[in-house]
Formats: C-alpha cells, sequence, structure tokens
C-alpha cells in the first residue's frame, strides 16, 4: 500500500524565497480530468505541498503518481482493461484520490473524475435462410428468411385510372410506392406495408384487381435440416478441467473419432526432462527403452542411456516432460489405482485414442537447463539420424513425424546456429520440429522457436467467455506461426473459465499428467506457458497426419495455418501468428452444435456486444485492431464463423485516428 510519508518534508517552508510570490492553494480541489479519444490525459494545479495519487482502476495509470509543489501529472489509458466484455458502455470512467498535505501540517484530499471514451464499431447481421432450414439464433435477432411477397400487383380498370394513378395522386402520393414495372394497365410496385397497401387498392373503385408479388421458387426438394450430433465429452475424472479442448474444437473432433477411423500410427517425439514411464495415464502411449526412447542429457548422473525417466527437477515438483506428453497422449478411460488417494481414470490427450504415441528424449536435466549441444543431438536423433554420445551410436527406430520442443532461451541467432542447423536437418528428414514461443513476454526471439523452419507456437488464455487472448507472458516476433491455449499466468491469474478442483476455484491453466516426487507417486498439475501450447500444435499435427487429412506433416501445417482462427490484425502477426488452432475446422469433424454468435476479436480483448431486433449493433471498443466473426457455431466452442463454419467476417482498426466504424451488413448465409 502507498502511504504518504511527509515527515522529511517539513522543512519546505524554509527554502521559500523572500521575493513577493502568488500566494500558493492550501488545498486541492475536486476536478473532472476528460481524455476524450486521446491515449492521455494531464491534469495540473499550483500546489504548495506534498500530493499522492492513489485508488487508479486497472485501465489506468499515473506519472508521476506523486510529487512535491504543483501537481502535473499524466493518466495513461488503458481502454482494453477496461472495456466491459459486452461493449455497451461508451466512456470508461473513474474517481481517482488526490492526497495532500501542506508544509504546515493540514492534510486532505480531492478526487479526481477521469474519463476516457471507448471507440465505437457499427454495424448489422444478416442472417438468410433457405426453405427447410431451422437455424436457432438469439432471441432478438431477426431472422430474414425469403419474403413471401416482394411487393403488390395492381391492374386498373381503365387507361384513365392508371393514368392518373401514374401522375402521383391519390394513393401513390399518399402511401409513396415505388414503381417497379409496368405491362398494359398493370402496376408492380415496391412497398413498405403489403398488408396496408392491398387494403387501400381494395378499397379504390378504379381498381380491377390487387394482389401481392408473390415469391416463387425453383421446384427442387429442400436441403435435410442440419444433422448436429452430441458433443463428445470424456469421463475421465478430471476431463472437465481441459478446457482448452473444448475451446479448440475436440468435442467435435473426438466425435468424429468415434466413429471415423484414425488409423495411421504418428510418432511425436517430446525433446524435455524426459517422462514418467510409470504413469498409468500414459500406458501403451510412450516409446520405451530399447524402442527408441533417449537420454543425452551429459550434465547429470542420470545419463546418457536408454532410459529418460524424468528424475525431477532439485528443488521443483512435478514433471515437466510428463505434463508436455500428457496433453499430447494421456489414454481415456479407467485403470487400476496406483495408490489410495489416486484417481483411476485421471485426464485424457488429445489424441484420446488415436494411435498415436510420444518418444521421449531428455535434453533437460536436474537443474532445468538444457545445452544446446543436447537439443541439437536430441532434434537429430529424434528426426532419424545417427547420432554418437560418447563413443556410442544411437538410431531411432521410430523416427518422429513430429518432434516437440518445449524449451528455448532468448540466445542470438549467431548463438543458435546449431540449433537452426539441427531444425533444418530434420526439416530435410520430413520431420516437423514444433517449439515453444518463450515465456518472456516481450519482442525478442526465443530460439530454437526463431529459427527457419521451425513452428513457433505462441499462447493464447481465455478471456471472458473462453474467447482466446494473446497471454502477457507469450513473446511476440517475427517467427511466432501459430498459437494455442497455454493458460493463464499464475503471478496475474484469471478465473474465466470457472474452474473448481477439491471445491475450490483454480485459475484458467492446462491440467496434465505429472508427478509427486516427495510421495513417488503419479499426479496432476495445472501448469502455464508456451510450454504447454506447443503440444496442442504437436498432437493437432499428429492427427491430421493419423486420419490421412494430410499426407506429410508439411500439409498438415499448412491444412493448421488456413483453419487457424485470426486474431487482431488479418493475416500473420507477431503475437498470434496465423491464429489460434481450430482443431475441428482442420479435421472437418461433424457439427456438435448451432448456435449463432456475434464476437469481436483483438489480440489483448474480446467482445460479444449485443444485437437489437434488426441484428444491428453498437460496440464501444478499445483501441487496436480486431476480427468481427458472426456466424453459426458447429464446433462447440462457443465461437461462431470461423473457417467451416456458416459466417461473415470484417475487419477494422480503431484509435485516436479513427475513433468509430461502421462493418456494413455482414451476412450470413445457411
Amino acid at each position: 500500500m502507498n502511504r504518504l510519508n511527509l515527515t522529511a518534508l517539513l522543512g519546505l517552508s524554509a527554502l521559500l524565497t523572500a521575493c513577493p510570490q502568488p500566494a500558493p492553494p492550501s488545498a486541492l480541489n475536486d476536478a473532472v480530468v476528460t481524455a476524450g479519444p486521446a491515449m492521455t490525459a494531464v491534469y495540473q494545479a499550483p500546489f504548495q505541498g506534498n500530493w499522492l495519487i492513489s485508488g487508479l482502476p486497472a485501465w489506468l495509470s499515473a506519472s508521476p503518481s506523486s510529487g512535491s509543489g504543483n501537481v502535473k501529472t499524466t493518466f495513461r489509458i488503458n481502454r482494453s482493461t477496461g472495456a466491459p466484455h459486452t461493449a455497451d458502455q461508451s466512456r470508461l470512467s473513474a474517481p481517482v484520490k488526490l492526497g495532500w498535505q501542506t508544509p504546515g501540517g493540514v492534510s486532505g484530499s480531492a478526487t479526481l473524475t477521469v474519463s476516457a471514451d471507448l471507440y465505437r464499431l457499427s454495424g448489422q447481421v444478416n442472417v438468410a435462410v433457405t426453405s427447410g432450414q431451422s437455424l436457432p439464433t438469439p432471441a432478438r435477432l431477426r431472422i430474414n428468411a425469403s419474403p413471401s411477397a416482394s411487393g403488390v400487383i395492381v391492374k386498373y380498370k381503365t387507361a384513365a385510372a392508371l393514368s392518373a394513378a401514374l401522375r402521383g395522386g391519390g394513393l401513390f402520393q399518399a402511401q409513396s410506392l415505388n414503381l417497379a414495372s409496368q405491362s398494359g394497365r398493370t402496376l408492380t410496385v415496391q412497398v413498405a406495408d403489403v398488408a396496408a397497401t392491398l387494403a387501400a387498392l381494395r378499397a379504390d373503385a378504379s381498381v380491377e384487381y390487387a394482389v401481392p408479388n408473390a415469391v416463387l421458387r425453383a421446384q427442387n426438394l429442400p436441403p435435410p435440416t442440419l444433422d448436429v450430433q452430441p458433443p463428445y465429452a470424456p469421463a475421465d475424472q478430471y476431463a472437465p478441467l481441459q478446457y482448452a479442448y473444448r475451446l479448440m474444437g475436440y468435442s467435435a473432433v473426438w466425435r468424429d473419432m468415434k466413429t471415423t477411423p484414425y488409423l495411421k500410427p504418428v510418432t511425436v517425439a517430446v525433446i524435455d526432462t524426459g517422462v514418467r514411464f510409470d504413469h498409468p495415464d500414459l500406458t501403451g502411449r510412450l516409446w520405451k527403452s530399447g524402442e527408441g526412447a533417449l537420454d543425452l542429457v551429459t550434465s547429470d548422473a542420470f545419463g546418457p542411456d536408454t532410459d529418460p525417466t524424468d528424475p525431477g527437477e532439485a528443488g521443483v515438483d512435478g514433471s515437466h516432460g510428463t505434463h508436455v506428453s500428457g496433453i499430447i497422449a494421456a489414454g481415456e478411460g479407467s485403470f487400476a489405482s496406483p495408490c489410495a488417494e489416486c484417481s483411476t481414470s485421471g485426464v485424457v490427450g488429445a489424441a484420446l485414442t488415436a494411435p498415436i504415441k510420444v518418444l521421449s528424449v531428455r535434453a533437460i536435466d536436474r537443474s532445468g537447463n538444457a545445452s544446446e549441444s543436447d537439443v541439437a543431438l536430441a532434434v537429430d536423433y529424434a528426426s532419424g539420424k545417427t547420432i554418437t554420445v560418447q563413443g556410442v551410436a544411437y538410431t531411432n527406430p521410430h523416427p518422429a513425424q513430429v518432434v516437440n520442443l518445449s524449451l528455448g532461451g532468448p540466445i542470438s541467432a549467431a548463438e543458435a546456429q546449431p540449433l537452426c542447423d539441427a531444425v533444418a536437418g530434420a526439416t530435410q528428414r520430413g520431420s516437423l520440429v514444433v517449439v515453444a514461443a518463450g515465456n518472456g513476454g516481450g519482442a525478442q526471439p526465443y530460439y530454437p522457436a526463431a529459427c527457419a523452419g521451425a513452428v513457433s507456437v505462441a499462447s493464447v488464455r481465455p478471456g471472458v467467455g473462453g474467447l482466446p487472448l494473446h497471454a502477457e507472458y507469450s513473446q511476440s516476433y517475427a517467427g511466432v506461426a501459430l498459437a494455442a491455449y497455454g493458460g493463464a499466468d499464475p503471478s496475474n491469474p484469471t478465473f474465466n473459465m470457472k474452474l473448481t478442483l477439491g471445491g475450490k476455484p483454480v485459475l484458467d491453466s492446462i491440467f496434465s499428467t505429472s508427478w509427486d516426487y516427495q510421495k513417488n507417486q503419479p499426479t496432476y498439475q495445472f501448469e502455464s506457458g508456451t510450454s504447454q501450447a506447443a503440444p496442442q500444435v504437436s498432437a493437432l499435427l499428429a492427427l491430421l497426419l493419423s486420419k490421412g487429412v494430410a499426407a506429410t506433416p508439411a500439409a498438415a501445417l499448412q491444412r493448421i495455418e488456413d483453419t487457424a482462427t485470426d486474431l487482431g490484425t488479418p493475416g500473420r502477426d507477431n503475437d498470434t501468428g496465423f491464429g489460434v488452432i481450430n482443431a475441428a475446422a482442420a479435421l472437418g469433424a461433424p457439427a456438435v452444435s448451432n448456435t449463432f454468435t456475434l464476437s469481436i476479436l483483438g489480440e489483448s480483448s474480446t467482445f460479444t456486444p449485443p444485437l437489437d431486433d434488426a441484428g444491428r449493433f453498437n460496440a464501444y471498443l478499445p483501441d487496436g485492431a480486431f476480427q468481427v466473426l458472426a456466424g453459426f457455431d458447429r464446433s462447440g466452442n462457443s465461437l461462431g464463423g470461423e473457417v467451416g463454419e456458416p459466417g461473415a467476417k470484417a475487419a477494422v482498426t480503431l484509435g485516436p485516428d479513427k475513433t468509430a466504424a461502421d462493418v456494413g451488413t455482414l451476412n450470413v448465409g445457411p
């Protein structure tokens, strides 16, 4: 807590000059500070004494926040933090306390009411349906189905009556009718109210007949109603905590997996701390010692050998490599309880029942460090190159189509050359190397993620309603290719997914397999980071190969990039690359829902504005680049209009230089 400490400043009055000066205020008064559309607002006031600004909301900062003498501070506006998720508030406003004390010891406080305008985005959603279809939508959204009539056809009894009507007298003038066509004494007119116009025309003695301009249709059979299958929810004990899979469309993918064979075996190498082969949730999902598993660590007493069992990091509980492996391949279903308090079903991995196995290659030692040479050797080995370590030659009997590296560091490109050479070699051998982008929260490239040919994976976390936001800790640089859910920062936790464990709320982290080294038994843990995002991409690459959607790892990567959900600036960007992976779209999974949504996606903020009865919206947003998605959610991830779903999209950038925009009409087809 900030405290106003003035004891050292009581002698300030002795420093005043003897020159005549205007008498300074003996107190500071309440004031209104308005930023309008600007990013900053300056407040200043004459004063003699000490002052302190406190009670700032999360969207506002002050620099400086304290001082002596005249008050002058700059308020900086972070609209992304303050704008409500519903986007229905046009301005941010908050009272801020300005505490003060004069040299004579008189103290008090004033209230500064600071406000800032949000930027307005408007538009309209038009949902068109065809005969025979039923599309569920919110009650306040009008479905613009094909109308039963597009106007009125009227025939007059005589040419004189027709001429009088065309001169604009009588009903035509009163009703503002628009002439569409004429044939003899017959007119077709466009009208706003068909029923009222027909009633008026039929009451006119000069009219022979007046009928609706009925809409006729081609006589093909109407399309079938959408076959929506129930989303698949594994029965494993902790599966409800694994929100990331649902948000990436796995409820649809797993439903597909239960009816569509995923037949091709795929190997994903996990170069990490090793793995706990005795974790029951990984039984049958790991290549073991003698089957290619390898420990390449040369800096501790546990390697090198063919047993990459994770010995545990000194002073840290849990197994990083086991956690990463479980995200990819933890099995579905029950198993014998390994201890009295242990789960008998645990979690699931993205692969669920697909024939995907993890090849563990240990390259991180007990201190949590990995030497560049060990990692480079591990990439060579995992991708099928024969290596020699301390005079012993090793050849991987199961070369990995996908190599996962949830590790890296902010070294220079020159220093990373051995790593980049290894990535290039693996790529030439047909393997894709997927690497965590880094957790430094800055713009410096991390290696080997930034190596040419590596698939650098950034992290997103769930915002309100589960919509994806770029995670604050995730690195942003030109090499980032994709993003996946890596969880919230434990030092700044969020609870948007409303998870509970043991009756207590838990943060929006990634839950997976781990190991309790104190009790020497299997366990499960929440972890966050790009370490958790990278295996999400590795698993999806493997599933595309296993199902046969893609014939090569390179083709699988292209498919993922083409179906990713773009955030913020259109196209590839440094925060999330081509976007957040969408497993349902990539794998062509069946529909498991058909709910309409309107979402506005930015890198650091997301919104779901309300619609009026005509489908119009006015959203009040922070500065930034946004993707507007309107459409039907077929994957069950609460986000409609993604690739493969009926929808419409628009892109817009707002800020002080563009305070308002209108995206027009978003036409959502069936």
